[in-house]
């Protein structure tokens, strides 16, 4: 039974009662139970673009490259976007420098009869790939720290890769992530 951000757990005893049990935040319910369904749906609808970003972008930007490989002038593109004929060659720059807003993206995309597809992809793997990279690399940055400490003090235990292991584990347990029991391999 839902209400507002609790979920409260209950038992009925008959048809007019409702004893409550247990009443705590949905968060700490809902958020480890479907992290890992979150993560594995965003690789999913992600995986086609992966191969999208080993596509270089024309030198001149896209909105170029398509506007004269279809003969369209930029006065052409102006009219149907409605704007002045320096525009389009202004927005054409803007990207080719990064500075285009996906708003102006798109509608000049509409205008060449094209669709705008905007995607974040990981740059190697998946989502949960990149999520134990980063927890890895926080792992190692505390444990090389705490191990410099403890060899000042002539208290080093020599065990890295396994510490690196185990800290890497509890901040994917922390962060909602999938813990996997597996030795790290470089």
């Amino acid at each position: 039974m839902y209400n507002n951000d609790y979920i409260y757990i209950a038992i009925t005893i008959n048809i007019d009662y409702l004893y409550i049990v247990n009443r705590c935040p949905m968060r700490s319910v809902f958020r480890p139970a479907f992290h890992d369904l979150r993560l594995n749906q965003l690789d999913r609808i992600l995986e086609p673009f992966h191969n999208a970003q080993k596509v270089p972008r024309p030198a001149g930007g896209w909105i170029r490259a398509i506007r004269e490989a279809t003969g369209i002038s930029a006065r052409e593109l102006a009219q149907a976007t409605g704007t002045s004929r320096q525009l389009p060659l202004q927005l054409e720059k803007a990207e080719a420098n990064d500075s285009i807003t996906l708003k102006s993206l798109r509608k000049l995309a509409g205008a060449l009869d094209c669709d705008l597809v905007y995607a974040l992809v990981p740059r190697e793997g998946t989502m949960q790939g990149a999520l134990e990279r980063r927890a890895r690399a926080e792992a190692t940055s505390r444990v090389l720290a705490v191990e410099h400490s403890m060899a000042l003090e002539d208290q080093a235990s020599g065990n890295i890769e396994a510490a690196v292991e185990a800290e890497t584990q509890r901040l994917l347990k922390q962060r909602g992530g999938r813990s996997r029991n597996r030795s790290h391999q470089p």
